[in-house]
């Protein structure tokens, strides 16, 4: 999966839009928030779970392709490698519980509108 591509499957997401709030560093969000982190192009850093210890797993299965994110790993962020051992589906599987995870804690009214 190339940066292009992980890019063009965040956006895809009911209410993705693109932002680069600091210098050269593009995220995805949806309302607000970000959903993904994408600001180094061979990796996309996304919520892995609710707690430290669930995206603990992540380090578990791919060590040398999962990292703790920093500053915000501590709330379940976890940096995933593109192209390296982690599976193209997977990755996808983690950018959607990202951007569900963040839906979820939107205001009712922030919430995009699903079909």
């Amino acid at each position: 999966m190339t940066f292009d591509e992980l890019l063009g499957y965040c956006l895809a997401k009911p209410g993705a839009w693109q932002d680069e709030p600091w210098e050269s560093d593009v995220v995805v969000k949806v309302g607000s928030k970000i959903f993904a982190f994408l600001g180094a192009v061979s990796s996309v850093g996304v919520k892995c779970g609710a707690t430290r210890e669930i995206a603990d797993e992540w380090l578990a299965r791919f060590p040398d392709d999962a990292a703790v994110m920093p500053y915000i790993g501590r709330s379940g962020w976890n940096s995933l490698q593109i192209g390296g051992s982690i599976p193209d589906e997977e990755l996808r599987e983690a950018i959607d519980a990202s951007y569900d995870a963040v839906v979820a804690k939107l205001p009712r009214k922030d919430r995009p509108a699903t079909s």
